[in-house]
């Protein structure tokens, strides 16, 4: 894996930057602003990416704000460029879920992932704009959903790590009726200043207890673990150096202005007195694909690239993660050739080490 694809397996689109909640662990910058994304911008990536999507399955990935805070009106004028082949994402918080908006996802046949952080006393971040908690309107929303039969995914953030958590949660999951469900182990990013250090023995005991409990109701698609045991198994029969792509995916992003932010969406708004906003150019000036192409001469990018090489030369769990993320090294850092952050240690390292430590563990008892 070196260098960049100049063709990307998915887009996010950031159709309003608003958002109707203030969660503590947030990184957006603008959520309280409505700034929403003309359609002359979806009309340009559109026409950008028909020959992606003519190739195979892409996705275009629909990201906050909240994604529902658009109107439905208006998220339908943003998707109406898009022709076949592409699949329709959107990443919500599900507390603007109802009977019409369950109606346009399956009229635009749009996957839906919903952020909820386990069960009401574990969903304390998760706050409105007085502070009060959204957990009843979330579970609203997602009875909406499995009232209209709509599969659904899950993205869970996790702050505590402590014995039981992983117990708790998936059992959680497993009643809410999820097909996938994705573990964020909360992240110092954008606006979020609070630090991500746990003891890196909690951490692995949290995945390796998050396996035992899976593996009692192997029933949802538990995004990590599936992740780590696919390596493991690569590994054993030889075949781990073609799990990563032979080059990184530029994840393109584009703001609600048509800007374009490769690699990390949660650079998305910010600047550095280096690099300035970190965008590589506007979709409503320049083609998506010759900002694809430049990628590597934009100069924070090559100072990525530079420690992901770093990470290469000096990590053992490269082959697993493929280095650590730019908005990471970042947020963490400040610049990104640097390389192990806490957000690999804790997602990826200790992830790694908690599943092969549940592996020992358990081979030892069957013994």
């Amino acid at each position: 894996m070196r260098g960049i694809s100049a063709e990307p397996g998915y887009v996010v689109m950031q159709p309003t930057t608003l958002c109707n909640l203030a969660c503590n662990y947030c990184y957006l910058p603008f959520r309280r602003e409505n700034r929403k994304m003309p359609v002359a911008v979806a009309e340009a990536v559109a026409a950008e990416i028909a020959d992606f999507a003519r190739a195979g399955r892409f996705s275009v990935v629909w990201h906050g704000g909240e994604p529902l805070a658009a109107g439905a009106e208006h998220l339908a004028a943003l998707f109406a460029p898009f022709g076949a082949g592409v699949e329709h994402h959107v990443q919500t918080n599900a507390t603007l879920i109802d009977d019409a908006w369950c109606e346009f996802f399956k009229a635009h046949d749009v996957r839906v992932s919903v952020s909820v952080d386990g069960p009401r006393q574990h969903n304390g971040e998760r706050v409105d704009r007085g502070g009060k908690p959204a957990y009843d309107l979330i579970t609203k929303g997602i009875d909406a959903l499995r009232r209209h039969g709509i599969p659904f995914s899950t993205l869970c953030v996790v702050s505590d790590l402590r014995p039981g958590m992983a117990t708790e949660l998936y059992e959680y999951f497993l009643g809410l009726g999820c097909e996938v469900l994705g573990i964020n182990v909360e992240e110092q990013e954008g606006v979020n200043l609070r630090l991500n250090r746990h003891d890196p023995a909690t951490v692995s005991a949290f995945w390796a207890e998050l396996v035992g409990a899976w593996r009692k109701a192997p029933t949802i698609h538990l995004r990590e673990i599936e992740w780590s045991l696919r390596y493991a198994a690569a590994v054993l029969d030889g075949t781990a150096d073609e799990l990563l792509p032979r080059r990184l995916d530029p994840i393109p992003t584009i703001a609600q202005d048509g800007s374009v932010v490769l690699l990390s969406p949660e650079l998305a708004g910010f600047h550095d007195p280096r690099y300035g906003d970190f965008t590589s150019g506007n979709v409503l000036t320049t083609p998506l694909r010759q900002l694809l192409a430049a990628a590597s001469d934009t100069p924070w990018i090559a100072e990525f690239l530079r420690g992901v090489e770093a990470c290469r030369q000096s990590c053992p769990y490269f082959g697993f993660c493929g280095g650590a993320h730019a908005a990471n090294r970042y947020f963490e850092h400040g610049r990104f050739d640097v390389t192990e952050t806490n957000h690999c240690r804790n997602s990826k390292i200790r992830l790694l080490e908690g599943v092969l430590d549940h592996a020992r563990d358990h081979e030892a008892t069957a013994v």
